[in-house]
């Protein structure tokens, strides 16, 4: 069993469930460095005052907040620490709301949960009341020295509670902000039709194992070439452009998945 990163418990009225916490992302980025091009040689990156240009020491650099342009109040770590509200090391659940109301663009990080040792019982207890009622449990922790709004909610039909970090409210971007286009005439009956075709024509069940990470595998393939002294052609990618006939696109889209919106022999079809 992998390392828990925090050990502490799910709070909800009287009811304590202790949980261990264990990350439920690994990363699996590409992480390049920074190197001389001209003797391919790594790159050091020196803290400098940009006043008077000298190097300054690792030990005298501390956090800083600009209050106005030029001015900063200094702050310590112990400062900050004591900005944090005395809590047990629980997950102390102030809401359960319906998990359909929850837009995914608030969550953040993701956690799993397991039981720690004697508490099989509740954890599974929480999970079978969640599922039975689509609530989602919302609270507070404190990790890694911050406190976090966090929403608990089962895992598919695995048993498993996954907690996420949660953005504030005022973090979300209003789509309200943004200069969307409004059609000049709402489409008509026919195209709502056909699209709704396409759209049953090519749905399926989830898989995440279909959406393989294919960048990841082009860009180590890409450095494989280059160390084999490969000379690299860069294409420009070509400009997508709107439909001008959007009822002929929407038929010959249809006519490669079946038309009548059911795929064609050989293609893919929903998982029963």
């Amino acid at each position: 069993m992998p390392r828990s990163i925090w050990n502490g418990a799910i709070a909800f009225g009287a009811v304590t469930v202790p949980v261990k916490v264990f990350g439920a992302l690994e990363d699996r980025a590409i992480h390049f460095s920074e190197v001389h091009l001209a003797d391919g040689g790594g790159i050091a990156h020196q803290l400098v005052d940009p006043t008077t240009g000298d190097e300054v020491p690792r030990d005298k650099v501390v956090k800083g907040y600009e209050v106005s342009p030029g001015k900063w109040v200094v702050v310590t770590n112990d400062e900050i620490k004591a900005a944090d509200q005395p809590r047990r090391k629980a997950v102390e659940v102030e809401d359960f709301v319906p998990g359909d109301q929850i837009d995914p663009v608030f969550y953040d990080k993701a956690y799993n949960l397991a039981p720690q040792d004697g508490a099989e019982r509740g954890y599974a207890l929480l999970v079978a009341a969640l599922e039975k009622t689509g609530q989602v449990a919302i609270g507070r922790v404190v990790l890694r020295t911050k406190e976090q709004v966090v929403a608990v909610r089962p895992a598919g039909d695995d048993g498993l509670l996954r907690m996420h970090t949660m953005h504030a409210s005022d973090e979300i971007v209003s789509g309200d902000d943004l200069d969307v286009p409004t059609p000049k005439k709402k489409p008509a009956k026919r195209e709502v039709e056909m699209a709704g075709k396409l759209v049953e024509g090519l749905a399926t069940d989830f898989d995440p194992d279909r959406y393989h990470d294919s960048y990841r595998d082009r860009v180590l393939e890409l450095v494989k070439r280059k160390a084999k002294g490969e000379e690299i052609e860069v294409k420009e990618p070509e400009r997508p452009e709107p439909s001008d006939d959007l009822l002929a696109a929407l038929q010959a889209s249809l006519d490669a998945v079946g038309g009548d919106g059911k795929p064609k022999s050989g293609s893919r079809k929903k998982k029963r």
